[in-house]
């Protein structure tokens, strides 16, 4: 009897420990929260210790989006007047023109973030038509997005489809 009388009392005195701890915590925390309180209250917090949502929005995209993008792909002089390619190439070489493009502006950036989503919605289709033996948990599935995502990415900067150059082709007509 006196084993389980004095693990009983090591019981009762552990969680009479942990109460205290918890106890000092949540006094630091409301000591904390009267402080903050007080200060905006008297105005003396900066204005730089608040951060609006499009501080953290950067070009309309979230901080803490995994997607690389496609911001900054091209930076070259040559990208100010690049020749088109793809299907647009064909395109204009049907019209007979010689069309330019500047990769470098946030039209164009746009432009591939819609060819993106067109190439994401083809490489999903395939992707429903692989066959996989296991489980799929949340976790790995999220993942497989990501990843998706990345292919997607790498697809549309050197696949060379085309359909950005046309989009922007048509969206930048000077009339």
């Amino acid at each position: 009897m006196t084993g389980i009388t004095k693990i009983g009392n090591m019981t009762q005195a552990s969680a009479m420990i942990d109460s205290a701890l918890r106890q000092n915590e949540t006094k630091k925390f409301d000591e904390l929260i009267k402080k903050q309180r007080a200060a905006v209250e008297q105005d003396k917090i900066d204005a730089g210790a608040y951060v609006s949502s499009n501080q953290i929005a950067k070009d309309s995209r979230l901080s803490g989006d995994f997607a690389t993008g496609f911001s900054g792909s091209f930076t070259g002089a040559e990208d100010k007047s690049a020749a088109v390619r793809g299907s647009a190439a064909n395109a204009a070489g049907l019209r007979g023109n010689d069309s330019k493009i500047d990769r470098t502006s946030k039209l164009y950036e746009k432009s591939l973030e819609l060819e993106s989503f067109f190439v994401k919605i083809m490489v999903s289709s395939m992707r429903k038509t692989v066959s996989s033996s296991t489980k799929n948990s949340f976790a790995k599935s999220m993942y497989e997005d990501m990843l998706y995502d990345e292919y997607t990415t790498a697809l549309t900067k050197n696949a060379g489809f085309g359909i950005a150059d046309q989009i922007y082709l048509q969206l930048d007509q000077k009339a």
